[in-house]
């Protein structure tokens, strides 16, 4: 969580520091001032909470809310930190979490801001399941595919419908469940351009579509046998077995599998 601490009292925000501190939901905190120092880090970056002072020189905490609204600004869950105990009405109109008056104890700071951290984490749940069917639909839009020319034709095909890429000279054949395709492409552009979708060269001559691999095989030879799902198998050469690593992002009791 980021947090930004606007208040001109020196004490106020050396004490705010020193709690934000030691609290490890923060991620990151940065102090303000005064009301115009805040605006221009509320321009330049986004926070989560903005704890805020009511009384401050030019411009008040109070007026801070209201230029952000008519900016059309993003304002972060606001905790009013004040000695000012008559603005808290006007503070609570304008959406404030809460409204700690000074001086506070960290147990009563350490709540304010739980409280910000929670409806802070509830607006971005709530903006991502308001987004979310336009999120699928751009996801169903964009969705990866790969050009190739095949008959004097181009295709169309979805990468994660290819099982393996296999050399075959000067062509590769791309393998699919539903048929195979012949281009006249090198095996080594192929890897390239298929790697961000998880394609793993196991072989001088062979690609795998990593999402098909079922199961891994040593061999006494130093190879490795792959099985993909529906049954068909591969070999890993000893000169790609590291290759192997990248088909799980966690490796649970296999520390040594690959290390012979």
């Amino acid at each position: 969580m980021r947090v930004l601490v606007a208040d001109d009292e020196v004490l106020a925000r050396r004490a705010l520091a020193n709690l934000l501190s030691q609290n490890k939901e923060i991620d990151h905190f940065e102090l303000a001032s005064d009301a115009i120092d805040a605006i221009d880090k509320l321009g330049k970056n986004s926070y989560d909470i903005l704890l805020l002072d009511v009384n401050m020189p030019e411009v008040s905490g109070i007026e801070l809310l209201d230029r952000l609204n008519r900016l059309g600004r993003t304002v972060p869950s606001v905790v009013f930190v004040t000695a000012h105990h008559e603005f808290a009405i006007k503070a609570f109109e304008r959406s404030a979490v809460d409204y700690v008056l000074k001086p506070f104890s960290n147990e009563r700071m350490v709540k304010a801001l739980n409280a910000a951290l929670r409806r802070s984490e509830g607006e971005r749940a709530a903006k991502l399941m308001r987004a979310m069917p336009q999120l699928q639909g751009i996801s169903a839009r964009h969705a990866p595919r790969v050009a190739i020319k095949s008959k004097g034709r181009v295709l169309f095909i979805n990468p994660e419908e290819v099982i393996a890429v296999r050399a075959e000279g000067n062509y590769v054949l791309l393998e699919r469940e539903s048929g195979s395709y012949l281009l006249r492409e090198a095996i080594s552009a192929m890897a390239e351009k298929l790697e961000p979708y998880g394609f793993v060269r196991i072989h001088r001559s062979v690609l795998v579509n990593g999402s098909f691999v079922e199961e891994i095989q040593p061999c006494p030879t130093g190879e490795y046998r792959l099985r993909v799902k529906g049954g068909g198998e591969f070999m890993a050469t000893r000169s790609y077995k590291k290759n192997l690593k990248s088909l799980a992002q966690i490796w649970v009791g296999t520390d040594p599998f690959l290390s012979r």
